[in-house]
């Protein structure tokens, strides 16, 4: 079941196509959807995360915190729509597609998907666009 929580005004337009979206990727990794939850909030939120769990004093878009069970995914998503919006003015695409963007990334990363190393990056920018694009054909 994928949930969106918000500890922010900002709300996700269409949920139910988003949540679709999702389960076909879920789907599309051989994987099987579990309890996947995200948490859409602002910049202070999710950097107050940062700190208190990851020891990072530094603001980011995505924190994920996985608890999959074998091939069932499972997990919190933390979404901070203010980083969301920025990135999405820096690399000239609109919120929508930036925010689908960040949510696979996290779903990915549940997949098993890593982006530390600079392959590991491309990899992931690869299964992000392969993703975004299922999208756009689904919708």
């Amino acid at each position: 079941m994928i949930n969106f929580f918000y500890e922010t005004d900002s709300k996700l337009a269409s949920e139910a196509s988003l949540s679709s979206w999702i389960s076909t990727v879920i789907l599309s990794e051989k994987k099987t959807e579990g309890e996947i939850s995200f948490i859409i909030c602002d910049d202070e939120y999710l950097l107050k995360i940062n700190q208190d769990f990851l020891n990072h004093d530094t603001y980011t878009d995505i924190i994920s915190f996985d608890t999959t069970l074998g091939n069932q995914l499972n997990g919190d998503i933390f979404i901070s729509s203010e980083r969301v919006r920025e990135n999405a003015t820096e690399f000239k695409v609109s919120f929508d597609e930036e925010m689908r963007r960040v949510l696979i990334h996290g779903v990915l990363h549940f997949c098993g998907y890593k982006d530390k190393s600079e392959e590991e990056a491309k990899l992931m920018r690869q299964k992000e666009n392969e993703k975004l694009l299922m999208f756009h054909v689904e919708h």
